[in-house]
């Protein structure tokens, strides 16, 4: 994390998206868990992307996180939260609605208090107890 020299905003160097971005509570979140992906799921760098924008119901939206196959598919998205919010079903339900557009296996949604992680079944998601690492989730058949 480094300061602004122009201003007291704090800062911090994205590694997906390659410059530095504001320091929210949120960004913060998304920072830690892009290492998470990273360090303990063996995501790739070059498979994840930060701040995707999504078309959804003539909607602009943002998802915080995604992650790619080998065909470069959306695999995963991840939305992450400020710590202070709670993971309630509006929450998940919002990673769900992106879904929708994205077609993917796996939805993350964090706080970086609470992270809980959806696999998709033919019909809905099932919740996980155990983290799958990149080729686990890349050996998934629905």
């Amino acid at each position: 994390m480094e300061q602004n020299r122009n201003d007291s905003t704090s800062q911090v160097f994205d590694p997906l998206r390659r410059r530095n971005v504001a320091l929210t509570p949120e960004e913060r979140v998304r920072q830690w868990f892009i290492g998470i992906l990273s360090k303990e799921m063996c995501v790739p760098s070059h498979m994840m992307m930060s701040e995707v924008s999504i078309h959804l119901g003539g909607k602009k939206f943002r998802a915080d996180i995604l992650v790619y196959d080998r065909e470069l598919k959306p695999l995963a998205v991840v939305e992450c939260k400020r710590p202070e919010v709670a993971l309630d079903e509006k929450v998940i339900s919002q990673a769900m609605a992106y879904n929708m557009v994205l077609n993917v296996k796996y939805l993350i949604v964090t706080s970086g208090v609470s992270t809980h992680i959806f696999r998709r079944t033919k019909d809905s998601f099932e919740a996980l107890d155990k983290v799958p690492d990149y080729q686990q989730m890349l050996e998934y058949i629905v």
